[in-house]
């Protein structure tokens, strides 16, 4: 399990042959009232196409991740799975007792989600506790090695999760994770909750409806409490992904081999497929088209191939629902966003998580780390700082300068 340093350093015939791949892109039509009602919209992605083939560097945006992201590889035996070559990024803070914290991303994210958090987790302050973060990308992911079998969920993510955290030397830590990361997180949470894994925290508070013989009283007063004005506003951006949004979901967790030809062979398709998601996921996010560009470029550049980040969906589709309905033993963090996919009402989160620290902000969407990073990060800070809920919950790591 020894550790490699890592750099970035895509050989030259890939990006010949993207660009190949771009010059003979073929559009389909739009109808001219279309706008984003049928998907992404045609001008949007003719740009993106011109400016990933003509005018992006690719070259700059690698040398930038590189110094920015201080990454590395492991090889990580799963059981039953074999050893993994997984890649992650691991910046310590210079606080002696920085409070370790695993990060973890879901799909259509990646490892660099992290970039505008970690040298904000990582700060030192007499005022705030500082961070050692670890950012792996999951398996399938990046530059990670994919499973080469099938029945990869949550338990052997999990196990990924907390053995890479050991073998970096942190017995004890905590987690932050958003979409598939706040699954993952939550899992560890149940199997090794109070021993190595000693809190958690996710801006993705799903939760199933109460039920009656899970919380009897809150289920009866369900149906008489007003809403509030924030919960109304989140049944109707729930509904709006549940009616217009989860096509996606329904093929990944189905047929996602099928998939993933047409994401794998042309870049213009994984292009269309992923923006999407960085558009109507957000919270009116102003994304450069060079960000973009580089969230794309990373699935298309990945180890495994952009297919392989697809079979999470898969493989979860028969459990994460049954890993809802259960209580991680460790103390829980929760930041609210608006404009998350699913905005469900406290109440059912509150039922099946120990929750010990609550932020709701007035706007922000599903990529916290990205679109919020000062509000996330000030989050974990009040969390796990001074007067805290969960201060002082690693045994000697307090994390202040």
């Amino acid at each position: 399990m020894s550790e490699s340093s890592f750099t970035i350093a895509i050989p030259e015939e890939k990006l010949v042959t993207l660009r190949a791949k771009l010059d003979l892109a073929t559009f389909p039509d739009e109808l001219e009232d279309a706008g984003w009602n049928y998907g992404a919209p045609l001008a949007d992605i003719k740009r993106l196409v011109a400016r990933w083939k003509d005018g992006y560097d690719w070259r700059e945006h690698e040398r930038q991740l590189n110094e920015e992201l201080p990454m590395f590889t492991r090889d990580i035996e799963i059981e039953n799975f074999g050893t993994l070559n997984i890649h992650y990024v691991h910046q310590k803070s210079q606080v002696v007792d920085a409070i370790p914290l695993l990060f973890v991303h879901g799909w259509p994210g990646s490892f660099i989600e992290v970039r505008k958090v970690l040298p904000l987790l990582t700060a030192a302050a007499p005022e705030h506790p500082s961070f050692n973060v670890v950012a792996l990308s999951l398996p399938g992911f990046g530059f990670s090695d994919a499973p080469r079998q099938s029945g990869f969920k949550a338990e052997q993510y999990a196990e990924l999760g907390n053995k890479l955290m050991l073998a970096l030397g942190y017995n004890e830590y905590v987690t932050q994770g958003g979409d598939w990361g706040h699954l993952i997180t939550r899992t560890m949470g149940l199997i090794y909750g109070g021993k190595q894994d000693k809190a958690m925290h996710t801006n993705y508070p799903v939760a199933m409806p109460l039920s009656f013989l899970q919380a009897p009283l809150s289920y009866l007063w369900s149906f008489v409490a007003p809403l509030t004005a924030e919960e109304k506003a989140g049944q109707e951006r729930t509904a709006w992904f549940q009616k217009t949004g989860r096509g996606y979901s329904a093929e990944q967790s189905t047929q996602p081999q099928t998939l993933g030809y047409g994401l794998t062979d042309s870049p213009v398709g994984l292009l269309a497929w992923i923006y999407e998601k960085l558009i109507l996921w957000t919270d009116d996010h102003q994304w450069t088209d060079d960000e973009i560009l580089t969230w794309i470029s990373v699935y298309w550049f990945s180890r495994a191939g952009p297919a392989a980040s697809l079979r999470i969906y898969y493989e979860m589709e028969a459990s994460w629902y049954i890993l809802l309905r259960k209580v991680p033993p460790i103390p829980t963090g929760i930041s609210y966003f608006p404009k998350e996919l699913m905005v469900v009402p406290k109440a059912w989160v509150r039922k099946v998580n120990n929750i010990v620290f609550e932020s709701t902000h007035a706007s922000g969407g599903h990529f916290a780390a990205h679109e919020k990073p000062k509000e996330l990060v000030d989050d974990l800070r009040r969390m796990f700082g001074k007067g805290g809920p969960a201060y002082g919950v690693v045994p000697g790591k307090a994390g202040y300068a």
